[in-house]
């Protein structure tokens, strides 16, 4: 709509002409259903024609009438390359442009810098992290480190979130350009030579890309007093990228300083410094222990790009050396999990944890039957380690065949016979007796993790329940169920960065969007009566946050009984004054009846996701006597309804 308005301006000749035309392309029909519904409520459903392809399938000839002179697209996620930019542009230089397009975005840089970090560290080093756990838990076995582990690529993350817990050990350093306006490569490589600006150890690889940008003006400077043919890829976000290099937009982190004039760059793009969450900075880790360095010592980084994907290896002076080849090793296969998962499995406290509720669940059972309900590893060699008279089932719903394989590969390491341990047949839902040989289970088990879940809300994990309620005619009178219970955590939050990447969109650019809110699930400035719905987040990567309140009970959930719809409600007070923007909810898990052993997945422990559930508009809040905020208290009700396994979050404020 952009391009259109910005060549109807420019020209006497109407653009639903042949000789100026906008075509837009959109895989996807739900979503060229909405964007025609968008155009039609600003009156340019005539002037940008909609296809219903992916770029790759459009025909010259057939779908537009000529190779298009102008190209406008934003296919570029937190790496750049992950949503296929080259072989789309590759394909559009090939069968669909004109010799010499004008293309919006122009160019793009990718840059990096070293840093230090035990947090990132701990993402990803599972072998030397458990190491120093010394319980005799071998989830990844010396000469098999990788046989559990992430996935080598780079992973998005808020940087800025980190920042007191990183050592910078480089200036920024450019690593490679992409010209928008021609044919890009496949495969491209460079070598960099990186003075360290201090000691330390070198965990991981910090990247952002810059790319120059303008605003409408631009765009119609582009455009204007042209009959060009102009075709939009993927139109999502509006940025739009000059020749000129006189405006950019970064993703970089905040701790950054700009090699360009920032009052100019934030009076021609204000939005740049705002956190958002369609783009973050991306994360490469160092296998292993990582590249120690010295202060003024030159680093070499070799750096790597595919059609999708950035990674890098350094070379030492060790015989040529490469650090950060990944060397899958053993297997030709490995479980990989997710880093905040391989950071859970290398935790120290929480294993300790662990182990303790499992041997508490274990004393007086001499030839138990134990079924793991979940997808833990962890669980099922520690019970398998403890108690060698037990027998150990683990239905691994989503880890299945190569979680039977993982536990096979390292028994020898953690000392107990295969024999012991058996996994659930893939066409197998559930147990019965005939698979139990007429044994009832006397220990159901459970962290709960569940392989796949890792983008799910908190309270998606009470699968646990629904599982236990499933066993329940094969569990012993007096089995064991661990975790007991779960309790709903809440607390009151300021968001202001979340409610604005969510809020209700209305006019953008000058066009009026507000038609596309109920689809794309917008969650502020709802109209009433609409509640939001509830959202996953790693809150602690969410911008700008401050409780409001105490942390405080909604609910509780008892896996003692079978699955049931239950509800609960809670009162609390506001403890410091600001803009209440929503509040945050959590499970904390009870692993034995006397509760002790209770393991939190609140905003403080990082390593899960919280559920939040945003106000439709913001509040402003206080303490109770005090003349600042308008409310000083706020009632929470939940509700959970088993058959779908929804959780229900009303709020009422006073």
């Amino acid at each position: 709509m952009m391009a259109a308005r910005a060549m109807e301006s420019g020209n006497s000749t109407s653009c639903s002409t042949s000789e100026g035309r906008v075509t837009a392309c959109e895989s996807y029909l739900p979503m060229v259903k909405l964007m025609r519904k968008v155009l039609r409520l600003n009156g340019m459903e005539r002037i940008v024609r909609v296809i219903n392809k992916r770029s790759d399938e459009l025909e010259v000839g057939m779908d537009i009438t000529s190779r298009a002179d102008v190209l406008v697209s934003e296919i570029l996620d937190s790496e750049l390359l992950g949503e296929g930019l080259i072989p789309t542009l590759q394909h559009a230089h090939d069968k669909l442009l004109a010799a010499n397009p004008q293309t919006v975005p122009y160019r793009a840089t990718t840059y990096g810098q070293l840093v230090e970090s035990m947090y990132l560290w701990k993402l990803h080093d599972l072998y030397n992290n458990e190491a120093k756990a010394l319980d005799d838990i071998h989830l990844v076995p010396k000469g098999m480190e990788t046989i559990l582990c992430i996935r080598p690529q780079q992973y998005a993350m808020h940087c800025d979130a980190i920042k007191e817990e990183m050592k910078l050990l480089s200036e920024p350093f450019k690593i490679f350009e992409f010209d928008f306006w021609k044919r890009p490569d496949s495969h491209g490589e460079t070598e960099l030579c990186i003075k360290a600006t201090n000691d330390g150890t070198v965990h991981a690889v910090v990247s952002w890309y810059i790319f120059w940008c303008c605003d409408n003006y631009i765009l119609s400077h582009v455009l204007q007093g042209r009959l060009y043919q102009c075709l939009g890829f993927f139109f999502r976000w509006t940025l739009q990228l000059d020749c000129e290099g006189t405006i950019f937009y970064s993703t970089c982190p905040k701790y950054i300083c700009f090699p360009f004039n920032t009052r100019e760059l934030n009076s021609s793009f204000p939005s740049v410094g705002n956190w958002c969450d369609h783009w973050k900075q991306c994360v490469w880790f160092v296998p292993g222990k990582g590249l120690t360095v010295s202060k003024d010592e030159e680093v070499h980084l070799h750096a790597i790009h595919t059609d999708t994907s950035i990674s890098y290896r350094f070379k030492t002076n060790a015989q040529g050396t490469e650090i950060g080849k990944y060397d899958f090793g053993g297997p030709d296969w490995h479980l990989i999990l997710s880093p905040e998962r391989v950071a859970i499995y290398g935790d120290r406290n929480w294993r300790c944890s662990m182990l303790r509720a499992v041997k508490n669940a274990l004393q007086g059972k001499v030839s138990s039957l134990c079924v793991v309900a979940d997808d833990s590893v962890f669980l099922t060699i520690a019970i398998a380690s403890l108690s060698k008279t037990s027998h150990i089932i683990s239905l691994f719903p989503g880890m299945r065949e190569k979680g039977a394989q993982y536990l096979q590969a390292v028994a020898v390491a953690n000392g107990y016979s295969i024999d012991q341990v058996e996994v659930l047949e893939k066409r197998k839902t559930h147990l019965t007796m005939h698979d139990t040989q007429q044994r009832k289970v006397d220990l159901l088990i459970g962290e709960p993790f569940y392989y796949g879940n890792d983008n799910m809300l908190p309270w998606q994990n009470l699968r646990f329940w629904k599982e236990r309620t499933m066993l329940d005619p094969i569990l012993s009178d007096d089995a064991v169920i661990m975790p007991c219970k779960g309790i709903l955590k809440a607390c009151a939050m300021s968001l202001p960065d979340l409610w604005r990447s969510r809020c209700c969109l209305k006019q953008i650019e000058g066009f009026d969007h507000s038609v596309v809110n109920d689809m794309l699930g917008a969650c502020g400035d709802l109209p009433a009566p609409e509640e939001s719905p509830c959202l996953p987040f790693f809150i602690w990567q969410c911008g700008e946050i401050k409780e409001l309140s105490e942390v405080f009970t909604v609910m509780h959930f008892d896996f003692s009984t079978a699955i049931s719809p239950c509800s609960g409600k809670a009162q609390v007070k506001f403890t410091e004054p600001g803009i209440c923007h929503g509040f945050v909810l959590w499970i904390d898990w009870v692993m034995d009846m006397e509760e002790s052993i209770v393991l939190s997945t609140g905003p403080v422990q990082r390593y899960w996701k919280q559920g939040v559930k945003l106000l439709t508009k913001p509040v402003a809040v206080g303490i109770r006597g005090s003349s600042i905020g308008e409310c000083c208290s706020a009632e929470i009700e939940a509700v959970f309804d088993p058959s779908g396994g929804e959780l229900i979050i009303k709020y009422a404020l006073s």
